[in-house]
């Protein structure tokens, strides 16, 4: 039992140190871009990125709002990676769970108080669901790479949702959906009285608190419960599910659906912040997807981690804004977002190296004392 909680105790360590290498890693390479591209204030740019995210309280509530969708995303793909399945298709189920939301709160209208958010949240999860159901069948099913079916499914969710757009709820002056009603969109929970600088307020609202919820609610679910260790093990050895009496296949669905109803919710969070902010209607892969990919690696697809990563991630953003101040190009500020967010998803491998070197130490360790015992 005792090298059980030692290699456990190592292995968390390695974890937590290639993600802080991973990301110091990614910061000094970024400093240096910006002192290739603009010597004089390379400087105070990489100080901004640093320090813009808590330099008032409405820079404060930003990170807040963007690290919402993004978080979701992660556990989107955190989820599927702990079950053995890699979900590159969280920007198809994010924008389907958007357009569903917005949907219901542009036609939904009647519905009373909290009760017509609640739907425009179920409808995003819904709709999530369903998306990420159809590449989870045809790997149970067909056994089809997830990845192919999910990198497809992201162009077909990106034109038939433009088209539904259209169709439903297009504002044909703004080429993007239509404002929601204000019932729909959430409670800002005294969020924008907190943060706010003078007379401006941030878009920060309770979906921060819906993330972090969705966040402990799967940490149990994978951790505590026999439904989330069958999702794992289904993952991680079908055979193995299989002899254990696992229906291996049902697994890999609800896993699926599951990710992708995270990723939906996270496009409902994302649209109904009231912050005036809708779908347009352009041949673009929503973004906060892909950013859910190097937020769920930073964390090791840790649940409670991913909460922590996209905190950072949104951080940066709200850096790379301001750096703008300093003469910087926006695709300067862009690349260096890039680089760090890389940088965060070698984490994975860097883990790998740092067990690989503490792994033999420990063994030649454990064989010094077993030596010294037969002495």
């Amino acid at each position: 039992m005792r090298n059980l909680k030692d290699a456990w105790r190592g292995i968390s360590e390695a974890s937590a140190t290639s993600s802080l290498l991973a990301i110091v890693i990614g910061l000094l390479t970024g400093f240096a871009v910006l002192m290739i591209s603009n010597p004089a204030q390379g400087v105070d740019g990489f100080i901004a990125i640093l320090t813009s995210g808590i330099s008032d309280m409405k820079s404060m509530g930003n990170v807040l709002y963007y690290a919402t969708p993004i978080i979701m995303t992660g556990l989107a793909v955190g989820f599927a990676g702990k079950t053995g399945l890699f979900n590159i298709g969280a920007s198809g189920q994010f924008t389907a769970g958007a357009y569903a939301a917005i949907l219901v709160g542009v036609k939904c209208d009647f519905l009373p108080g909290p009760l017509h958010w609640i739907t425009a949240l179920a409808a995003a999860a819904l709709a999530g669901a369903v998306v990420g159901a159809l590449p989870g069948l045809l790997k149970a099913y067909r056994n089809i790479n997830e990845v192919i079916s999910c990198i497809m499914m992201n162009y077909i969710g990106m034109y038939l949702i433009n088209y539904l757009i259209t169709l439903t709820v297009h504002d044909t002056l703004k080429n993007q959906t239509q404002r929601v009603a204000s019932g729909a969109n959430l409670p800002k929970l005294g969020f924008d009285l907190i943060f706010r600088s003078g007379n401006s307020a941030s878009s920060a609202n309770a979906g921060i608190l819906v993330a972090i919820a969705a966040a402990i609610i799967i940490f149990i679910l994978l951790e505590k419960t026999v439904f989330g260790f069958e999702l794992k093990a289904c993952g991680y050895n079908r055979d193995a599910a299989l002899y254990a009496g696992i229906n291996e296949r049902r697994g890999i669905v609800f896993s699926m659906m599951i990710s992708g109803a995270l990723a939906g919710v996270g496009g409902a969070l994302l649209y109904l912040a009231g912050s005036g902010k809708g779908i347009d209607v352009v041949d673009v892969i929503a973004a906060e997807g892909f950013n859910g990919i190097p937020v769920a690696l930073l964390a090791l697809n840790n649940p409670v981690g991913i909460i922590f990563s996209g905190l950072f991630v949104a951080y940066l953003e709200v850096g790379g804004f301001n750096m703008q101040l300093y003469n910087f190009a926006p695709q300067v500020i862009e690349i260096i977002v890039a680089i760090i967010i890389y940088f965060s998803a070698l984490a994975l491998l860097m883990k790998g190296l740092l067990t690989g070197k503490i792994r033999p130490w420990k063994k030649k360790a454990r064989l010094g004392t077993n030596a010294g015992g037969a002495e």
